[in-house]
């Protein structure tokens, strides 16, 4: 919907659980069909009724998933800076600011049948600036797995390849005898590094 469900019942988004549904059951009970029967407002009621149920259906299915309205989206999805569209509004800013614990906590209450490619990408960010660079390889290579025409996602992936052939021995080898040079490679992960907002400017410290 592209309304703000929390609009649309009257209530604040930090409203509680119990007062969310009782203002369902109020306007519910206000627009029920069946108190129109004989009205020339019976369609519109009609239309009032499906509004609310479907605003109703989207704070729950929100909150289930531990994520927020973002104003101006569709349902509550966005876009993020880079201008793609991301189901996980919250979770890129609170990534982007450094906020991992929050991040973490709104990818944990996702489902496990409704993790995404996307999901697994965000989970790749918050363990790649955690530091833990294994596990964020391979959430990013089971992103691009999941949704391989995906450039951002995939656009990281290599950057994390050049990165760890950079301190491989074979990689030093190569330079030894004549290679890419370290400036190089350092050129190309600074340049990967300003496509994704997450990585937060700071991958390359080579130089």
């Amino acid at each position: 919907m592209n309304k703000n469900p929390y609009t649309v019942l009257g209530v604040n988004e930090n409203a509680t659980d119990d007062q969310i549904k009782a203002a369902y059951r109020e306007l519910a009970k206000k627009y029920h069909p069946d108190n129109y029967q004989d009205s020339p407002l019976r369609d519109l009621a009609n239309e009032k009724m499906q509004e609310i149920n479907d605003a109703y259906d989207e704070i729950l299915r929100m909150r289930k998933e531990g994520r927020s309205y973002s104003s101006g989206s569709t349902g509550n999805y966005g876009y993020n800076n880079s201008n793609t569209y991301t189901n996980y509004p919250d979770v890129r800013n609170y990534i982007r600011t450094g906020r991992l614990d929050d991040a973490q906590t709104i990818l944990n209450g996702v489902p496990a049948t409704k993790r995404d490619a996307e999901w697994y990408f965000l989970q790749g960010m918050v363990h790649y600036r955690r530091g833990w660079t294994d596990q964020a390889f391979s959430y990013f290579s089971t992103a691009c797995n999941m949704d391989p025409g995906n450039a951002e996602f995939r656009q990281v992936l290599n950057q994390m390849n050049n990165q760890r052939n950079y301190h491989s021995p074979e990689y030093n080898r190569t330079v030894n005898a004549g290679g890419c040079s370290s400036c190089d490679m350092c050129s190309a992960l600074c340049c990967a590094d300003t496509c994704c907002e997450c990585m937060g400017g700071d991958l390359c410290t080579c130089c």
